[in-house]
């Protein structure tokens, strides 16, 4: 029955959209494999101009390593490609002269005396290296992930930008309990996630098992409602707006998907139900609505992420004056508006 459960739910995730098909793999890897070509045209180029020597120029390369939801094997048919370019010391801050394409970036010696700038650039990179090393089963950790993934935007507990959780947070999660339960199936795997964080005694901090590291307390976890350690580090957490408000939903949202997925076993259990999208209409009566317009979609973009970014002080301003807020993080469209627009 389990496993029957298991399937159900692939075949959901496969039903709506998430996983891309063999053509859509190939357009992903064709264009990767282009942006790599000119990013080492590129290095070879400004290797020339630096004046270096022509056998330096003959062997100095440069690769892309992707990260985020492409990086991990959990994006969906509507993902984009998240990128970081890595190429020698003439032309970025790692002190090499030859980046091989297939780069250890955990390893010590391209590590070495990187500045604030290039490591806040390479953190995301590590993390998602670290993720999949340190999880029993990658595609097992890959599944859950996705599902994760959709049950948070269904519910509206996605977007670190908006006070919930981001992709790193819900990466480092599954992963946690992915190192707890590591021969349990697919369907056991979702519901012990729920009951996991359900019940978590925040603000413990959730830390992968990782004998390479030994965490040191770090004063700032303490001021965070959800502190969750970063894989590669043993005082680094994942940067987080999560708010009064936001916690208590996050933390309604995981007693609910607990109370559904307690008993996999019930003849009536649907994924549907626990996949539900959150009822705004029904669960409150005001709301705040930001609209968002102008004359070019390129000018509406620089816009919408200016405002954006703003969203946590207007999240804190207005716990202050009603209590509490559930920040929708869906983007709406008005069909009957010509302008480039946006709604919240």
């Amino acid at each position: 029955m389990k496993e029957e459960r298991s399937l159900s739910l692939l075949q959901l995730m496969v039903n709506e959209g998430l996983v891309p098909s063999l053509e859509e793999e190939e357009n992903r890897k064709t264009v990767i494999e282009k942006l790599k070509q000119i990013v080492v045209a590129w290095v070879k180029r400004v290797a020339w101009q630096r004046r270096l020597p022509k056998q330096d120029i003959a062997v100095t390369s440069a690769t892309l390593l992707t990260y985020g939801s492409y990086g991990l094997g959990v994006h969906g048919s509507e993902s984009d490609i998240d990128a970081l370019c890595v190429g020698p010391y003439f032309a970025t801050m790692l002190k090499v002269l030859v980046v091989p394409e297939n780069l250890d970036i955990l390893n010590p010696v391209f590590l070495r005396d990187i500045d604030e700038t290039g490591w806040k650039s390479l953190s995301r990179v590590l993390a998602n290296t670290q993720i999949c090393r340190l999880v029993p089963d990658l595609k097992k950790f890959q599944s859950m992930l996705r599902c994760v993934k959709f049950w948070a935007k269904r519910r509206g507990v996605y977007g670190n930008l908006n006070g919930f959780l981001g992709g790193i947070h819900l990466a480092i999660l599954a992963a946690f309990v992915c190192q707890c339960d590591p021969f349990v199936g697919l369907s056991a795997l979702i519901s012990h996630f729920f009951k996991k964080f359900a019940f978590w005694p925040w603000p413990r901090p959730v830390e992968l098992q990782d004998e390479t590291l030994h965490p040191t307390l770090n004063p700032t976890e303490t001021r965070l409602y959800m502190p969750i350690r970063l894989p590669f580090s043993s005082y680094e957490y994942c940067h987080s707006n999560i708010t009064k408000s936001t916690f208590y939903k996050i933390r309604t949202e995981f007693l609910r998907g607990h109370n559904l997925t307690k008993d996999l076993l019930k003849f009536d259990f649907d994924w549907h139900n626990v996949l539900e999208p959150f009822p705004y209409t029904k669960k409150y009566a005001w709301f705040l609505k930001i609209f968002l317009s102008a004359s070019k979609q390129d000018e509406l973009g620089d816009w919408v992420g200016w405002i954006k970014s703003r969203f946590c002080c207007l999240l804190f301003k207005l716990e202050e004056v009603q209590g509490l807020c559930d920040p929708n993080p869906a983007e709406y469209i008005d069909v009957n508006i010509a302008d480039p627009h946006v709604i919240f």
